[in-house]
């Protein structure tokens, strides 16, 4: 398992592993190259023999980031991965003099909830309807000390 920052060439992979992870609402290439060459934005991934297997992605603003991506693989989930992607895109966060970070999460996502949980993510309040398909979401921050 290899871990390291997305490149330009990574968006193709992370579009398709999106569109795997997400049938209802994922990001299309368009978007993530927009986001990826925004200048506010980094984004990590973990590969396995060249083949991407979970990736994450922070925009920020100043002293403020919002957890815009994140996913894994079917095949490797349950296996730290997803831990370890939060893990590093907190620690670049930091690096970066930001803040806080926010994100939102599907109310039925209770894996994803435990994890943000795990990492000192705390919910903050409900948007009704908030994904296409009409599921709230629940919108968490995490403040650095």
């Amino acid at each position: 398992m290899n871990g390291r920052f997305w490149t330009i060439e990574d968006l193709d992979q992370i579009a398709a592993l999106e569109k795997e992870c997400f049938p209802v609402d994922a990001w299309n290439r368009r978007m993530l190259a927009d986001s990826f060459l925004s200048g506010n934005f980094f984004g990590v991934l973990l590969e396995e023999d060249g083949v991407i297997t979970a990736y994450g992605g922070i925009s920020y603003f100043e002293d403020e980031g919002e957890l815009v991506l994140i996913a894994t693989s079917e095949m490797y989930r349950r296996c730290g991965r997803g831990n370890k992607i939060l893990s590093d895109l907190l620690e670049e966060a930091q690096k970066r003099g930001i803040g806080r970070v926010l994100l939102e999460v599907r109310v039925s996502n209770a894996p994803a909830q435990m994890l943000y949980l795990k990492h000192g993510f705390r919910g903050l309040y409900c948007r009704t309807r908030y994904y296409p398909d009409d599921e709230d979401a629940i919108v968490m921050k995490k403040e650095f000390d």
